[in-house]
């Protein structure tokens, strides 16, 4: 583990870092925003751009992705042994960036996607596009591959992202608990709401968009092992005529956490959700997570709105990172929460940034998103 001089270090460094975010006292600077070039040069004040603005909005995304990506590596680096999880946290960008890979190349494109660099921390071959057993072989990805090296077509679209999204949690969740109880406090509670929380929503989701029926909507949620000897759940959850399809990656996510074990119950606020009619808000008074839904309008029909409750769901997390960073300042807690509010960051200036390329002002964005400037 971390001595302490490394913690107290990176606790001055993080907070340094958030002192010169865009949220808290800072957020309200981006409200008068009304152009892209105008939140360039806020964001970038020494380094922006001068480009046409359909391809500033593709540059822009790019730089406020990178610079979110290199002041977690920065804090990270504090330690001279950085523990797993954290190194998972930074890869959640490969696993990005791998599904544009795979999607691209499946689907024949031709252009390369662009790639996050996370430097030292990243595995897959991406140079090696748009060959995918080359991209992915000798890495925690092979298993994506058949037993004869190729990759496996029954994996594309929903069943390759839940594939790579549970072996990403799995992974997250198995390096967690190799920190001391102690140390993980606030990370493992935040860890498991946001596994619930995006169960939730990609079930509301499948629902809305894909019209999925409830057994179908259960094979594509994240399922956390827990208690030993019993059968997967995932397993049990999944018809016979399914099982055969998904079984190498699936068997692949189950041996990752090095026990046949039942789930913790992260997904039963969305298997409790598959039976509350859509269109009608009364049905959802009594669920868990209820306080994430869209309220009903006076006069206007209602249907639960996934981007809604995804918004509101990150906007929680983001507070309850916040809240716990000082909480426990020389603690493990301190860098994964300092992490979660670099990404809200993240992921609300690139809300503002795709906003403004759609012709939409920044105050109306804030509104979308639900989040108070």
């Amino acid at each position: 583990m971390p001595r302490m001089g490394e913690r107290a270090y990176l606790y001055a460094k993080a907070c340094g870092i958030f002192g010169k975010s865009f949220l808290d006292k800072r957020i309200s600077s981006l409200r008068g925003v009304n152009q892209l070039a105008d939140m360039d040069r806020l964001v970038f004040p020494q380094s922006s751009h001068i480009l046409p603005e359909r391809e500033l909005l593709v540059d822009l995304e790019y730089r406020l992705i990178d610079r979110a990506v290199q002041s977690i590596i920065r804090i990270v680096k504090c330690y001279a042994d950085p523990p797993e999880l954290f190194k998972i946290l930074i890869s959640g960008y490969e696993y990005a960036d791998l599904k544009t890979a795979l999607a691209s190349s499946i689907a024949g494109e031709t252009a390369a996607p662009v790639i996050t660099d996370i430097g030292e921390f990243g595995t897959v071959h991406f140079d090696a596009w748009p060959d995918i057993p080359a991209m992915i072989r000798d890495t925690e990805f092979e298993f994506l591959l058949d037993k004869e090296g190729v990759f496996n077509q029954e994996l594309r679209g929903i069943s390759l992202q839940t594939v790579l999204d549970r072996h990403y949690y799995n992974s997250l969740w198995k390096a967690l608990f190799k920190i001391p109880k102690k140390d993980r406090i606030a990370s493992e509670m935040i860890l498991s709401e946001e596994i619930s929380l995006r169960n939730a929503v990609w079930a509301l989701r499948l629902r809305t968009y894909y019209w999925m029926p409830e057994e179908e909507v259960k094979l594509h949620l994240i399922y956390i092992p827990s208690e030993e000897g019993k059968e997967d759940s995932l397993n049990a959850a999944m018809p016979k005529k399914k099982q055969n399809s998904y079984r190498s990656a699936f068997e692949h996510n189950r041996k990752h956490t090095g026990h046949n074990r039942t789930t913790l119950s992260l997904t039963d606020d969305a298997i409790e959700s598959l039976n509350l009619a859509l269109d009608n808000h009364a049905e959802w008074a009594s669920w868990k997570r209820a306080e994430f839904l869209n309220p009903e309008i006076p006069g206007e029909a209602w249907h639960a709105d996934p981007r809604y409750f995804q918004n509101a769901a990150s906007e929680y997390l983001y507070h309850l990172a916040r809240s716990h960073f000082h909480r426990h300042p020389f603690s493990i807690d301190t860098a994964f929460c300092f992490i979660k509010f670099k990404q809200f960051e993240e992921d609300l200036l690139t809300s503002i940034a795709e906003g403004l390329g759609l012709g939409i002002s920044s105050s109306d964005v804030f509104s979308l998103l639900e989040v108070e400037p």
